[in-house]
């Protein structure tokens, strides 16, 4: 333990079996969290839920200390398991299942500025009151969180990720935010 932790790295890693849905949707987390050119593990033969020790090892290697894995099959297909890792060893790892992905490349709008700190909105009572859900939620802030900061800036304020639960899903999405002028030192509405 170290009283100020360094910022936390992800590792992407693709199983040995992916669907476009999922290394798609990957490739747009890590444009979103890592703000570069994917730099994904290729066809890993890795089952996390039966074997851990590859991951635990490839973490150590890269010095990361979370991950992403995607992974297809006829049961459980397009998914992503994400995890953290503590002291060498994995702490803990959900799987999540994608039912409708749009890439970001299919909307034909402006994108987030590199290097923006995203603001993380969490609406749903779930993340409340579920335990498993305020774990997931807790894995999200730890996902996306970067540097610490004292104070935000309006003008800063350009990214926007939503987490909505309901019943047994999760909705994520990506927003940008555009200021526009008022006439005046208050916000329009």
């Amino acid at each position: 333990p170290k009283l100020v932790e360094n910022t936390k790295n992800t590792l992407f890693i693709k199983g040995r079996k992916t669907s476009n849905v999922a290394v798609n949707c990957m490739k747009d987390l890590y444009i979103d969290l890592e703000k570069g050119d994917p730099g994904i593990a290729h066809k890993n033969d890795i089952l996390p839920f039966e074997n851990i020790t590859p991951i635990e090892e490839f973490s150590r290697k890269h010095d990361a200390s979370l991950f992403m894995f995607a992974s297809h099959n006829k049961k459980r297909p397009h998914n992503l398991t994400l995890g953290r890792v503590y002291d060498r060893h994995i702490l803990d790892m959900i799987e999540l299942g994608i039912e409708k992905y749009k890439a970001l490349k299919e909307f034909k709008t402006e994108k987030v500025s590199l290097g923006i700190k995203p603001c993380l909105l969490f609406t749903g009572e779930l993340f409340e009151h579920n335990h498993e859900f305020k774990r997931i939620k807790s894995l999200f802030v730890d996902m996306f969180k970067r540097e610490d900061v004292e104070a935000v800036r309006l003008q800063g304020l350009e990214h926007v990720i939503m987490f909505t639960a309901i019943e047994d899903t999760i909705f994520f999405r990506s927003y940008r935010i555009m200021l526009k002028k008022s006439g005046s030192r208050i916000p329009k509405n």
